[in-house]
């Protein structure tokens, strides 16, 4: 009984099952809860320890050291030690020491010298906010009690990436990246993934083009589900979802595939999943939109989180992709996708609202031509 036990304990520990690929699967739940029998509850607590002196005696007890060297130790490794200026100067972080052995700096001197011959200036916008999203949620604290993550939940990272159908380069890089409770539901992470797709209009709107509705793609066509594990987790939570997991079970049924399963998206939590850290799970939505989903890092929460959890799922990345530009004036982004068009330079082609009307209408609004006209909503509009 003792063996079996053990088993079952080691089978809630992520092992890899290729090396720096992925692990092999592991229920989620299980293996915080191992944490949580191993860890004392002052290791993953999120009070911080005022009492400076008991850390002291304790670090000195268990490292075998000396009150006398600990102060010394505290002294040598404080943060005022570290200044390579005086205190009270602003601190020019264009100035690299010389003859620097330091990699960081070396590396940043290496940088500088090549924006320098290339006259690049060295602030750019995506210096400044490629890890502003990040930056802004580090140790941010609830304002009320009932607000606070519960210490012993875990904090999961997510890579979500792009629909195949929509990459227009080699490579694979992910659209937006995730921080989210094992509280947290799929049909949470469901809403926080945004997608182009979802926000596209139906329609052709060549004779009415000051009649475009406000609906969009996501208010009609609701039903998505994620694929973990070989179980299907649908979006259930409107009467207008179906069942889109359906087909693909029938099918793998009738050629013999092992047995999947079915539950709902709003009833199961991301603490509830067994999976494999590293490994491409699928996440699909307005029928054939097919993204994947790579759960990169499971932890226990800490005192340096944001332990605010009206302000989860944090997205910590998102990429920043190119936007389409009007074929006309190149200057505003696209609005209009019009096809069999004779005014247009190529077919499809993009057109921004003031160009499309100014070479398509007349004063009366009436259409020059025979052509067809679809809304389009850029991917880098939202950047």
């Amino acid at each position: 009984m003792a063996d079996k036990s053990a088993t079952d304990c080691d089978s809630n520990i992520p092992e890899y099952e290729y090396i720096d690929v992925n692990t092999k699967a592991f229920h989620v739940g299980s293996f915080r809860d191992e944490w949580l029998r191993r860890l004392k509850p002052s290791d993953y607590s999120h009070r911080e320890d005022s009492d400076e002196a008991a850390f002291e005696a304790n670090f000195a007890k268990e490292m075998g050291i000396s009150a006398e060297t600990m102060s010394e130790l505290k002294s040598v490794c404080s943060v005022a030690s570290l200044r390579c200026h005086p205190e009270g100067e602003p601190l020019d972080t264009d100035v690299i020491p010389p003859n620097s052995t330091l990699k960081t700096l070396m590396q940043r001197k290496t940088k500088l010298d090549h924006n320098a011959a290339r006259k690049i200036n060295k602030n750019t916008r995506h210096d400044h906010y490629a890890d502003e999203m990040e930056r802004l949620t580090v140790c941010t604290k609830a304002e009320t009690e009932a607000n606070v993550v519960p210490e012993g939940d875990v904090i999961l990272t997510l890579n979500v990436y792009y629909a195949r159908v929509a990459e227009k380069y080699n490579g694979v890089r992910p659209h937006v990246t995730l921080v989210m409770t094992g509280s947290h539901s799929l049909a949470d992470l469901r809403d926080a993934i945004c997608c182009v797709s979802d926000l596209q209009v139906i329609g052709e709107f060549s004779n009415t083009p000051d009649m475009v509705p406000d609906f969009i793609s996501k208010d009609h066509f609701k039903s998505a589900f994620f694929f973990f594990e070989g179980v299907f987790y649908n979006d259930m939570r409107f009467p207008e979802c179906q069942d889109i997991s359906s087909t693909t079970i029938e099918w793998a049924t009738s050629r013999n595939f092992p047995a999947y399963s079915q539950a709902k998206m709003e009833d199961t939590r991301l603490v509830d999943l067994k999976i494999k850290v590293g490994f491409p799970y699928l996440y699909c939505h307005q029928g054939d939109c097919e993204h994947l989903v790579i759960i990169t890092d499971i932890r226990l929460a800490h005192m340096n989180d944001c332990l605010d959890k009206k302000l989860y799922p944090l997205m910590t990345h998102k990429h920043r992709p190119i936007t389409r530009k009007c074929a006309v004036c190149q200057i505003f982004i696209g609005r209009w996708l019009t096809t069999d068009d004779r005014f247009a330079p190529s077919h499809p082609c993009l057109f921004c609202d003031k160009c499309f009307r100014m070479l398509h209408y007349n004063a009366q609004g009436q259409k020059l031509s025979d052509f067809q006209a679809y809304a389009y909503v850029d991917r880098g509009a939202f950047n």
